[in-house]
């Protein structure tokens, strides 16, 4: 499989006008689309991304009304963003401290500084210095200095309780392959890298089995999804699944981006997505999220949707 990154992460929220306001305005990320659940239309999903929508910047979340997340193994436990340089981690405690947002201090894990916080809902999120690496799309409206904004998605950490089956998943059948490991306190913690590596490329996987099973929930996360360039090289992830004779959901038409979807060894959800055609597709760039994108199949239904939605 030609997997280059990390492409965006789902989460769950149960709030969507105060998730909303925490991402664009707490952390200045772009909504760069308003949608729907194309599998459950009465559900917002919340696409908030860099300037540009770029493909390995979205953090997406679900709007369902449920309870909060029971956190546990068999999960997606913390979500890194990116942005450059110590002085921007010192710049995000000093926001995080004035709004009174849960933080911890500023530490080095895995050779990186980073600043784990948590949103009102208790998701578990990181700041990530990633040295500048890689093109950065400030987002010009945002309410964050441009050199202090989120550049994007970092690593992604799973929980299992066991990583002989979910490691062979990684490097046998996705071509992940093994780029070190560190610990959390007592917890080992394997790193899987894809593509160039480096923090946009890394998914690390937590041992954890003294844990119990996780519940979803709001301040959880839904799924993973993984950057594959183009057409053909989705096309050739989906024969991979099909080779190894892997359950999946097929091919889906997402209309922004081409979707798979299978679950590892431990069920949870990972998707590879493609990078385009993006979001652009059916908003001009200066106008994305301002208004309810529908993709064509569900613009016949725009006035029932509309009206089972909260105002954001």
């Amino acid at each position: 499989m030609q997997l280059t990154g990390i492409h965006h992460l789902t989460a769950v929220t149960a709030d969507a006008p105060r998730n909303h306001d925490f991402y664009t305005k707490a952390l200045g990320m772009r909504l760069v689309k308003k949608t729907v659940n194309q599998d459950d239309v009465s559900a917002y999903h919340l696409f908030y991304a860099d300037g540009k929508a770029s493909p390995g910047s979205d953090l997406t979340f679900f709007d369902w009304p449920v309870g909060r997340e029971r956190r546990g193994t068999h999960s997606i436990s913390q979500t890194a963003l990116r942005v450059n340089g110590g002085a921007a981690l010192g710049w995000w405690k000093d926001r995080f401290a004035a709004l009174n947002i849960a933080h911890q201090d500023i530490k080095e894990r895995n050779g990186r500084l980073v600043l784990d916080f948590e949103d009102f809902e208790g998701q578990r999120l990181s700041l990530v210095d990633d040295g500048g690496k890689g093109e950065a799309h400030p987002w010009e409206r945002s309410p964050v200095p441009a050199e202090y904004q989120i550049r994007g998605l970092g690593p992604i950490t799973i929980s299992v309780p066991k990583l002989e089956r979910t490691a062979r998943v990684l490097t046998e059948a996705m071509d992940m392959r093994e780029a070190g490991e560190y610990r959390i306190g007592d917890t080992p913690v394997h790193v899987f890298a894809m593509g160039e590596g480096g923090p946009a490329a890394e998914l690390h996987v937590a041992v954890e089995p003294g844990l119990p099973f996780a519940q979803q929930g709001a301040g959880g996360v839904h799924h993973v999804a993984f950057r594959t360039p183009n057409e053909k090289t989705y096309q050739e992830c989906w024969e991979r699944l099909q080779s190894l004779r892997a359950p999946s959901s097929g091919p889906v038409d997402r209309y922004y981006f081409q979707s798979l979807y299978f679950r590892e060894p431990n069920g949870i959800l990972f998707e590879i997505a493609t990078d385009g055609p993006g979001f652009a597709t059916d908003e001009p760039m200066d106008k994305l999220g301002e208004s309810l994108a529908l993709p064509p199949f569900l613009e016949p239904r725009r006035a029932e949707i509309e009206a089972g939605l909260k105002p954001l």
